[in-house]
This record gives structure tokens, C-alpha cells and sequence, in this order.
């Protein structure tokens, strides 16, 4: 796992702690916990209580904007990076591909800069040949609100809305562990989904 560098930024703070205390009990959401069989291969902290996803609204690096509201019914894989973030490269390779597999099944993914000014945010996705939503976050304020303690750090919500898992560090989100885990929750709701 990558930590940012040396400095005042007080939402650096160590251990996994922090991460697990990221997200506040929302609105009741009726769904049980994934299977630890599902998270085990990725090393995901599951959530063991119905627990609402914090809000993702922010300006994207194409000028654009986005909000919870526009991800409402898909199953949202959010992950913190940055481009200095050496860990963070073949991640978002892993990425890239799951976005252009699994968008017309309703899979969102969701890159959100952290504290990186536009231009190179922006210069890192076109070199990387990145098409899925870059969020920027330059004031921290997306990773305090989901506790974020290094990166790249990983979130995944369902389609109601719920938080599901998360992990801290890198992961293999192109071994078939994490296509077994998306698809899953890809066909949970799917009929009551928009």
C-alpha cells in the first residue's frame, strides 16, 4: 500500500482502523452480508451490518460532474488513487478492462483522484487510455468521507445502495475471484434495478 508523501494531511492516518469506521449506519438496507468465501481470494473486509455507502459527488476529470444519485441501481466499485501511486498502475489496467466487460451489466467504477490538480490527473488517464469515471479530489474531502488511510484503497456497493466490502492496498481485480465477486453482485436485485 502506498501512503502519501510526508506532510501535514491529517486524513493519512495509519492502520486499518480508521478504514473500518469509514462508513455511518444510513436508512435500513435489506440485504444480507456477501459470503467471506466471495472476499477471502481478494482480502476484502466485508461489512456485517446494512451500512449506506457515503456520497460520491464531485467534478470528473472530462469537466463533467457526478453524484450518487447517477450511480443509484449499479454496483459501484470505487478506488482511490493517485498517479504517483506506483501500486496504483496495474490496478487501474484491471479496471479499465472490468468497466468495458461488465458496464452494460450495470457495473460502474469509479476512480477518485486523490489530492492531484486536474491537468494530471487528467494526462495520467489519457496516457493509461482510461474510459471509466476519473472523479478529482483535490481538497481530500471524498477520501475523509470514506476514511481512506493509503492508497490505492477499494470500495464495493451494491446496487441498493449498501456498502458491501472494502480493502486497503492493492488487489487483483483482474483474476477471476473479482469477476466471480462482481457478477454476483451484478445478478443481486438485478430485476428491481433501473
Amino acid at each position: 500500500m502506498t501512503r502519501a508523501p510526508a506532510g501535514p494531511a491529517s486524513w493519512w492516518r495509519t492502520g486499518l482502523a480508521a478504514a473500518t469506521i469509514l462508513l455511518l449506519p444510513g436508512p435500513a438496507v435489506p440485504a444480507e452480508p456477501l459470503s467471506p468465501s466471495l472476499l477471502a481470494p481478494l482480502r476484502l473486509v466485508g461489512y456485517s451490518k446494512p451500512t449506506r455507502a457515503p456520497a460520491l459527488d464531485g467534478d470528473t476529470v472530462d469537466g463533467g460532474k457526478i453524484s450518487s444519485a447517477s450511480l443509484q441501481g449499479k454496483v459501484v466499485l470505487v478506488n482511490f488513487w493517485a498517479s504517483w501511486c506506483l501500486e496504483c498502475g496495474p490496478e487501474m489496467e484491471a479496471l479499465e478492462r472490468l468497466h468495458r466487460d461488465l458496464a452494460p451489466q450495470g457495473l460502474a467504477v469509479v476512480g477518485v483522484n486523490a489530492r492531484e490538480n486536474a491537468p494530471a490527473a487528467r494526462r495520467y488517464a489519457q496516457q493509461a487510455g482510461l474510459s471509466f469515471l476519473l472523479v478529482l479530489d483535490p481538497g481530500g474531502a471524498i477520501n475523509e468521507r470514506y476514511g481512506v488511510v493509503g492508497i490505492p484503497t477499494t470500495f464495493l456497493v451494491a446496487r441498493d445502495g449498501r456498502a458491501v466490502a472494502f480493502g486497503v492496498g492493492p488487489r487483483d481485480w483482474g483474476g477471476p475471484a473479482a469477476r466471480v465477486l462482481l457478477e454476483t453482485l451484478l445478478a443481486e436485485g438485478h430485476q428491481s434495478a433501473p
